[in-house]
């Protein structure tokens, strides 16, 4: 799987350690940035992120490893070579064909970007040299970062508000960048203006994986040591004290324990254990430890201790106040600032994914990390059963409507069903047959009900949706179809939909279509459906008509 985007680390733990992975189905429509696109483009995407300070800017990669961009463009951004901002998605030419490994944004905002083969890519703002090709030059469209990395493959990148961090495959981490904290690690505090090994404590150790808040990093070991540097007013380093580090310090507090990852929020950082066990620290003004309190802590300490499922994954992000994680079980915790609400201790979701909880709940709304789509090698029970829908291969059953088949799953209908479940389980005779013929119902008709007990949608015009009311199933199709009628109701079939929600018993939508002739009486009685309706009925509703005034004058 790719990196997180910064400021989250997944290190790669040593051999030594097993450690199973948890695929995740990510729906990109949860970002209102992807509601640009049309279904067929977000089909195409394999890896997204969305960034900016209003989470107005988006980059992603489609199957075919091309790299697009779209949104705000401030700070030139999204790399496209001038300043404009775009609602459509603009390709990135010059990074064709780079497959991605990790993907990170600065809040400045700039970009870095790994790609497989080992090449360190970025753009965007640079006036703190962030962008680490020696000049303070905004870049208006990706750059090859190579200062110092000759030979060295970047395997992760991390950025910060306005610094930036790249982990090579050997276990060294360069850094560039703002230093006004000592966040790059120099034991100065003058800005980096190309990338330099971070050392000191670090030399001679292998670094798994990097993280950024704002103004600090962080950096975990093979052996789960934790390192951290730069900015600590808030106690977000860990190490006891909240003076600045102006070069990697360990976090004594933790020894004895093995991190597995690592994730920095705005000024607050979170730690996971080989074991699942969970450990916070640093500020706390919107409840983001998630202790309970609002006061900032200065060491780690161990939350959700009283939950019985391990924790498998932690998220937070240094745009945000937010944190969240995820239990080996599927619970999926947050907790801090969520749509402006002090969460102060972790409140259960009902989200798949950590990444449902920035969507829907952080502000801004960013990733967290680079999301990976996972369309066809993992499929939810809904979306397995919406892709077999009149699929012949696994079919066990045919409908034969207007010479047309339709093929089901006996099993899925009698689960959905009470119609069928009473057919397929008694002495009905269409329970021994491999072909069912239906002729009271139109073929779009029967088929878009079939449709239905597969996805919970039906896709017909209002005159068509009239006619699914007969079948005994569950009221949420009555009630989809009467939201159709409704969204669909004309002068032209108003009457008849009206005669249909009469027949039906269907009294609020009866009372709808009512409402809508009586407001248009002069242009539906001269219609068509006006004049075939019968007697009776025409007398009921001249009658009702005249008791609301209709022919007062």
């Amino acid at each position: 799987s790719p990196s997180p985007v910064s400021p989250v680390l997944t290190p790669t733990p040593p051999p030594r350690r097993a450690r199973v992975r948890y695929p995740a189905m990510v729906d990109v429509g949860k970002w209102p940035l992807f509601t640009l696109l049309g279904a067929q483009e977000v089909s195409r995407i394999r890896q997204a992120c969305v960034f900016g300070t209003s989470a107005n800017e988006a980059i992603y990669i489609t199957q075919d490893d091309e790299v697009f961009v779209f949104g705000l463009n401030c700070s030139n951004c999204l790399g496209t070579g001038d300043s404009q901002s775009t609602m459509v998605p603009k390709k990135l030419d010059f990074l064709r064909g780079k497959k991605v490994v990790s993907l990170s944004y600065g809040s400045g905002p700039h970009v870095l970007l790994a790609a497989e083969g080992g090449e360190l890519f970025a753009w965007g703002h640079n006036g703190y040299s962030q962008l680490g090709n020696g000049t303070t030059n905004q870049g208006v469209s990706p750059i090859l970062v190579s200062t110092n990395l000759q030979n060295k493959k970047i395997t992760q990148v991390a950025c910060g508000s306005h610094h930036s961090l790249a982990l090579t495959h050997d276990g060294e981490v360069f850094a560039w960048g703002y230093n006004n904290c000592g966040q790059v690690g120099s034991g100065a505090t003058a800005n980096q203006p190309t990338p330099r090994r971070v050392t000191n404590c670090l030399q001679g150790k292998v670094v798994m994986g990097i993280a950024c808040g704002q103004t600090s990093s962080m950096a975990v070991l093979d052996n789960g040591e934790v390192f951290g540097w730069g900015y600590n007013g808030n106690g977000q380093l860990g190490v006891g004290n909240n003076g600045n580090q102006l070069t990697p310090c360990r976090l004594a507090a933790l020894q004895g324990l093995c991190v597995l990852q690592i994730a920095s929020g705005y000024a607050h950082s979170l730690a996971l254990t080989d074991e699942g066990l969970l450990y916070a620290w640093g500020a706390n003004t919107y409840g983001q430890l998630g202790t309970g309190n609002k006061s900032n802590q200065l060491s780690p300490v161990h939350i959700m201790a009283e939950k019985e499922s391990r924790i498998v994954e932690i998220a937070a992000c240094h745009s945000t106040h937010t944190s969240a994680c995820k239990t080996q079980s599927g619970q999926v915790y947050m907790w801090g600032q969520c749509r402006g609400q002090s969460i102060v201790l972790p409140h259960l979701t009902h989200f798949s994914c950590t990444d449902d909880v920035f969507a829907c709940f952080a502000t801004p709304s960013v990733m967290w990390r680079l999301l990976s789509m996972e369309h066809d090698d993992f499929l939810t029970v809904a979306q397995s059963l919406r892709k077999e829908f009149d699929s012949p291969e696994t079919a066990d059953l045919k409908f034969s409507v207007d010479g047309k088949y339709i093929h089901v799953h006996k099993a899925v209908l009698k689960i959905r069903c009470e119609h069928f479940r009473s057919m397929f389980q008694s002495h009905w005779t269409e329970d021994m047959k491999e072909v069912i013929e239906i002729d009271q119902f139109s073929y779009p008709v029967y088929r878009s009900f079939l449709e239905f007990l597969y996805t919970d949608n039906v896709d017909l015009p209002p005159e068509d949706a009239c006619w699914t009311w007969p079948h005994p199933t569950e009221n949420r199709l009555k009630r989809l179809c009467q939201h159709i009628i409704k969204r669909g109701i004309t002068v032209e079939n108003a009457f008849s939909l009206l005669s249909a929600a009469v027949r039906y018993d269907a009294e609020d939508l009866e009372e709808f279509c009512f409402k809508f002739c009586v407001n248009h009486l002069t242009a539906v009685t001269q219609t068509a459906a006006f004049w075939q309706i019968d007697g009776n009925m025409l007398k009921e509703f001249i009658c009702r008509a005249s008791r609301c005034g209709s022919f007062k004058n």
